[in-house]
């Protein structure tokens, strides 16, 4: 007769010690720098009540400049994710002289402080810059239009999609590719079946974080978009005059918003680029 024991299975020790420290810095340098602020937001109400925050919330001009942020922010950040793509490939897969000198622009608009760009792009862009006057006999005004905005932000968010899907691309391996094309598939289809479903996941984070910014954003377009209310005024330049007006309230109310819509977006694209992970898997 064959008598079973049990035991109590000891706990199994982490591999890396120090989670309870290391756990702990983290949660309290989160809530210091992210959480703290927006929680001074959220309860820092300035004379906001809630009639206040749905006059404001429901107002034209406000309306229209998150119309205007929105839209212009999504465009370029699409733009960028095929424009980034694009970079990242050339990069990876091929050399070229300059190769190094072009890797470093990539990342000129972070360095470059953002007043400086807005400036640089309305002298470029507008009826008397270098690009602005050829497009201008034709009739296609870019700077003071959303045209002008969405350019804006692609320069500042270009550097996010690149620099997400460039180290993916580098450790992607190229056996899969070659045997594709042993097996006699083409390159299109090689592209789309084997390479653009692991890609799918970063380019997702680099649009993320180029549509973030672009909301955001105020130095490079406060220039070039001309602030004509209810046409090329975005929600940040709202919130500045407002604040100039000494509007606390609805300085408040616009910029909660900005934080509730901006919160939702990323939620939803974070979502998703789990369920591309997951298909992919």
């Amino acid at each position: 007769m064959n008598v079973v024991t049990t035991s109590t299975v000891p706990s199994r020790r982490r591999l890396l010690p120090g989670f309870g420290l290391t756990m702990g810095y983290s949660v309290l340098y989160l809530s210091l720098v992210v959480l703290l602020p927006l929680s001074a937001l959220l309860f820092n109400h300035t004379g906001l009540s809630w009639g206040k925050f749905w006059d404001v919330a429901t107002d034209a001009r406000v309306l229209a400049s998150y119309r205007v942020s929105l839209t212009t922010a999504a465009a370029a950040a699409l733009t960028d994710a095929v424009l980034g793509l694009l970079l990242a490939w050339v990069l990876v897969r091929y050399d070229f002289p300059g190769k190094r000198l072009f890797d470093a622009l990539i990342d000129l608009p972070f360095a470059l402080p953002t007043a400086v760009a807005g400036v640089s792009l309305t002298a470029l862009y507008s009826a008397n810059g270098w690009i602005g006057s050829l497009f201008d006999p034709l009739g296609l005004r870019i700077a003071f239009t959303p045209l002008g905005i969405t350019l804006a932000l692609m320069f500042i968010g270009i550097p996010f999609v690149v620099r997400t899907v460039q180290p993916v691309l580098e450790d992607l391996d190229r056996d899969v590719e070659e045997a594709a094309a042993t097996l006699g598939a083409r390159r299109v289809r090689t592209f789309v079946r084997i390479v653009l479903p692991e890609l799918l996941p970063p380019l997702l984070t680099g649009f993320a974080l180029a549509f973030a910014r672009g909301i955001g954003e105020y130095g490079s377009v406060v220039f070039i978009s001309g602030n004509m209310p209810m046409r090329t005024e975005i929600a940040p330049l709202l919130i500045m005059s407002k604040l100039e007006q000494y509007d606390y309230a609805g300085a408040t109310a616009v910029a909660l918003l900005l934080l509730l819509i901006s919160f939702l977006m990323l939620l939803v694209i974070n979502s998703l680029q789990r369920w591309v992970r997951k298909s992919a898997r």
